[in-house]
């Protein structure tokens, strides 16, 4: 089984290396991934310009472009005989509203358009505590083997986020609803400039959602649906389920 793997913190971040040597027991990992971060770029692609694509080795693609791209770029140049699209490991919770935001979510939702089975895995990083990446090694496998395997339908995605706890210790991985609350938005204005200053572990929760779930402890998992999603390459016209129609058509009916 191959997989194609990506994030938006670059192709040098250490979550990447993570996610790579947590998939190698499952199949071959090919990354294609952002030559520097892209953070928060959310689902933007490239359309006006060349994309410079790096071959550093076989199996590592260096491009300079956004996460979306590279998912393109990947399941239509590199590896379109993949099985999953990886992105991750983010450093950084994407939970609830953060999957508009956030370039890791928006390569896995990418991934699910063009009709391969996606997942987005994020770390969250809490303020004060220093992250080990040897544990989010283990806590990714332990998703890993549990997801690979879990059923998905065309248009599905996961978003998985992992909380940051002080000791290293068996945590609960819970199917969990997107939190629906928008962000916490707070400003500081200093010399004319508006400097954002929301704590995003204050952010507001709903209890048994993705919030509350992985700050409070535990992995939250989440299926994300798609309305629109087909295969990666060349889509069968005739694989649409309904007719197109005319929505002005009643009205000019009743004026005739």
């Amino acid at each position: 089984m191959k997989f194609l793997l990506t994030n938006d913190d670059g192709i040098d971040a250490p979550g990447l290396e993570v996610l790579e040597r947590a998939v190698r027991e499952w199949g071959d990992p090919v990354v294609v991934a952002p030559a520097v971060g892209k953070s928060g770029v959310g689902h933007q692609v490239t359309t006006d310009r060349p994309i410079p694509v790096e071959q550093r080795d076989a199996r590592h693609y260096s491009v300079q472009a956004m996460p979306a791209d590279c998912v393109r770029i990947g399941l239509t140049e590199i590896v379109p005989d993949a099985s999953w699209v990886l992105a991750g490991v983010n450093r950084g919770a994407n939970l609830g509203a953060d999957i508009y935001i956030s370039g890791t979510v928006a390569a896995a939702r990418e991934g699910a358009l063009l009709g391969c089975r996606a997942l987005a895995i994020s770390q969250y990083v809490a303020k004060g505590l220093e992250l080990d990446w040897d544990v989010v090694f283990r806590r990714a496998a332990l998703l890993l083997q549990r997801l690979l395997s879990a059923d998905l339908s065309q248009g599905e995605y996961w978003n998985a986020n992992m909380p940051h706890l002080s000791e290293d210790g068996e945590v609960d991985a819970v199917v969990c609803p997107l939190d629906t609350r928008p962000l916490g938005v707070a400003y500081r204005k200093e010399d004319g400039a508006f400097i954002y200053e929301a704590e995003y572990r204050k952010r507001p929760r709903q209890p048994g959602r993705d919030v509350d779930v992985c700050l409070g402890g535990r992995i939250s998992v989440t299926r994300l649906v798609l309305d629109i999603a087909g295969p990666a390459v060349n889509p069968d016209p005739s694989a649409l389920e309904e007719p197109a129609t005319d929505l002005l058509a009643a009205g000019r009916r009743r004026t005739v």
